[in-house]
């Protein structure tokens, strides 16, 4: 028996592909078998329900984006040089990832998604607590909910443009520095 893990890649890569022309609504379990030249019936192998498939294809995108921004954190100490790792790290993988537009702002309407959208920006806020009140916020919580907040929006400004705005990502590590000018 073979393992299943090609096979689940190969749809979760299919559908990752589609979502970078398509909106995550309009992608059906037809059109993602046939972008993994798969039979219908292998993508119920793997998934329950598209729905299922869909909170996969959310989890793994967000899974990397995680790795990135945790090995670009690596060992820095709390504070302004490792808020800045995060965020970029985080920016630049959504720039890089055609999907970002589908599975960041369209995730947000879909049902199926609510709890992991809360639950990953719960877990984004709590990353950077440390460096939050290494700069001095006191309490941390609120700025950091805002900060997460701010990054998603950087996201698909930059995303829409096709490249960085070091402007705004600036502006915003001022803002959470309180730093005016610099």
């Amino acid at each position: 028996m073979r393992p299943p893990e090609p096979g689940r890649n190969a749809l979760l890569d299919a559908g990752q592909r589609l979502l970078g022309s398509a909106d995550l609504a309009r992608i059906s379990v037809n059109a993602i078998v046939a972008e993994a030249g798969m039979a219908k019936g292998s993508f119920y192998q793997h998934w329950p329900s598209r729905s299922e498939y869909v909170r996969a294809l959310h989890a793994r995108f967000h899974d990397d984006l995680q790795e990135s921004i945790t090995a670009a954190m690596g060992e820095l100490p709390p504070g302004r040089d490792r808020l800045e790792a995060g965020m970029d790290a985080y920016l630049d993988g959504c720039l890089a990832e055609p999907a970002t537009k589908a599975l960041l702002v369209q995730s947000r309407t879909e049902a199926g998604l609510t709890d992991l959208v809360a639950a990953r920006n719960d877990r984004s806020a709590t990353l950077i607590l440390p460096d939050l009140a290494a700069l001095g916020w006191a309490p941390p919580e609120p700025v950091a909910v805002l900060l997460v907040a701010a990054v998603a929006e950087i996201a698909l400004i930059e995303l829409a443009a096709g490249k960085r705005d070091k402007q705004l990502r600036r502006g915003l590590l001022r803002l959470a520095t309180r730093t005016p000018a610099g």
